[in-house]
Parts: structure tokens; sequence; C-alpha cells
């Protein structure tokens, strides 16, 4: 945790200085003087503030929070329904923010309606999800069952719905915006998508970190965790709450980011194993770490920026295939 806590740092730092236009490091701590009240800043342009203070420290925050996450959101799946392919939009949550946001995005709505709009669908996508799986469960193992099979029906509800969105919107103005959100981005995050999202990943992240022990305990059967003084119900409803909360939040500020919530949490235990005690806090430093660097690719990679959710595909994809050929069945 210390190493990576000091390669986070350098990496923020690194987000600060590169880009298109580039600051240097003296400039940076000229900047956070002035800012502090520390002394003034006189040799600065003031393009260079502008750049930093409007876009660059607020898109680099909104990275270090989603790719948190979405990370930890992912983990947290993985662990309540004991399946290690689980991703944070497997309960609909994605899908239902995605329908949400082009909902908005048709309507002419302005940005923060159409990241309320995100936030509310995705919610109401794993409410659904969870509702439908209530009604129908049998059993211990039946329910987690029909947990995840509910949630890829609510997925492909909500992509129908996006697709329909798609359809009937105009191909000049709504189909492009809508088009380029979906693929996922932090190119117009600002200060107050940055305040926006505080809140919610706050409220979603002390919850999975606090009830981070039960979540071993929940890899066994609900009988054998409800021995051990777990209250299974009750834990997995937080916990799914929680998830579904940093995913349709960070759906909501930065569209649709994929693999992050996959991939992460599998490199973390293969560093530190199984036990979500260490697990959890180091896969939220290593997914804010992560994400920011692939921003940073995003933004320097070519002269019109890449969105997120295609470099995160490119890495993921080919990197989870080679973890499958190894046949790591230790965290696999």
């Amino acid at each position: 945790m210390p190493v990576l806590i000091l390669c986070l740092a350098a990496a923020v730092i690194l987000s600060m200085m590169a880009g298109r236009y580039a600051i240097s490091f003296h400039e940076l701590i000229q900047l956070f003087r002035e800012k502090t009240g520390g002394g003034t800043a006189d040799g600065i342009a003031r393009m260079t503030r502008t750049v930093f203070w409007s876009s660059r420290f607020p898109r680099i925050l909104a990275g270090l929070m989603i790719g948190a996450s979405l990370s930890v959101s992912g983990a947290a799946y993985q662990g309540i329904l004991r399946n290690p392919m689980v991703a944070p939009d497997i309960l609909g949550a994605s899908s239902g923010a995605s329908f949400g946001a082009a909902i908005g995005i048709l309507l002419n709505l302005n940005a923060p309606a159409i990241q309320l709009m995100a936030f509310f669908f995705g919610l109401g996508a794993v409410a659904l999800a969870y509702l439908v799986s209530n009604s129908m469960k049998s059993s211990d193992r039946g329910g987690v069952l029909m947990l995840v099979l509910s949630g890829m029906v609510v997925t492909a509800l909500f992509s129908a719905g996006i697709s329909i969105v798609k359809y009937i919107g105009d191909p000049y103005d709504t189909l492009p915006a809508l088009t380029f959100w979906l693929m996922g981005g932090l190119e117009y995050v600002s200060r107050s998508d940055v305040l926006t999202l505080l809140v919610p990943v706050l409220i979603g992240t002390v919850p999975l970190l606090l009830l981070r022990w039960q979540l071993n305990v929940l890899c066994f059967s609900d009988e054998e965790a409800g021995s051990m003084g777990v209250n299974v119900r009750l834990t997995r409803f937080i916990v799914i709450l929680s998830a579904t909360l940093l995913t349709s939040s960070s759906v909501a500020i930065g569209g649709m980011i994929g693999w992050v919530g996959l991939l992460i949490p599998h490199i973390c235990r293969m560093i530190t194993g199984p036990d979500y005690r260490r697990l959890l806090p180091v896969t939220l430093v290593f997914g804010a770490l992560f994400l920011i660097l692939v921003d940073d690719a995003a933004r320097c990679v070519s002269a019109q920026e890449v969105p997120l959710g295609i470099l995160t595909a490119l890495i993921g994809a080919p990197f989870f295939l080679f973890l499958l050929s190894r046949g790591r069945k230790s965290f696999l």
C-alpha cells in the first residue's frame, strides 16, 4: 500500500504537468502557493491558470474518484455474487445510467439534469433487478444466480432503450452527442462535476470499507455466514446499494468506461490475495492510479483526444485474455 500511494502521488503530479499545454513543475508549485495564499505567481500566464484550475485539475480529481469507484464496486460485486467474472454493470447499473443520460440528451437537458437522470436510472435499474430476483429465488445459491440473471435481463432491456433513443434522435445533433458520451471520457469535466461526484463517492465507499471483512464471510453460503453473526440480507443490500451508487455516479459524470471494474480487482487479487480486508483498499488506490494514467494517454497520445472507454477496452481485453491463457486459477 505505501508503494501504491507513492506511485499514485507521482502519477498525479505527472498528470498535472502533462498535456497539450505543458506546465512545468516550478509553475505547478507557484500555482498551488498562490491558491493557498503562500505568495503570488506573477510569472505565470493567465492561460496557464485557466487551463489548470478550470480543466486539468478537476479532470484529475474526477479521474481519481471514478477509477477508485469502478474498481471498488467491481470487487464488491465479485465478492457478494461469488463470481470473479462479474463487472460493476452486471446488475444493470451502467446500462440504466446510460439510458437515463440518453433520455436527458434527447430532451436537450442541461449537464446537471443529464447527470441526475443517469444517476437515478442507474439506481432504478439495480432496484428492478433486485426486486425481480427476490420474487423468484428459491434457495441461497439460486438467489445469487437469479440476481445475476435478473441483472442481465435488465441490462438487455435498458440497452434496447438506448438503441431506441439513438434511432429516434437527431442524426446531426443528438446521435453524435450520445455516441461520444457512451464512449466515455473526462474531457468536459468541470469543478461543479467534481463536487457533484464527491458526495456519492464518499457515501458509497465508506460502507464498503467498513464492511469489507464481512465480504469474506459472504463468500460462504448464507447459512454459514449467518452462523458467524452476519446479517446476510442487510449486508448484501448495503453492499449492492453502495456499489451501485458508485457505478451510477461514475457513469453519470464520465460516461461508459468499461473493464476497470473487472480488470483491476483481478490484478489486485494477484497482489494481496482474496482477503477483502486488504483487497478493497489496494483496489481503491490501484483503480485511481490506473484510470488517471489511461487518461494521460488519452490526452497525449494524439492531437485529438481518444475516448477513455476505447483505451480501457484496448488495454483490458488483451490483458484479461493473457490472464485466462495463463490459467491463473488461484484468483479465477
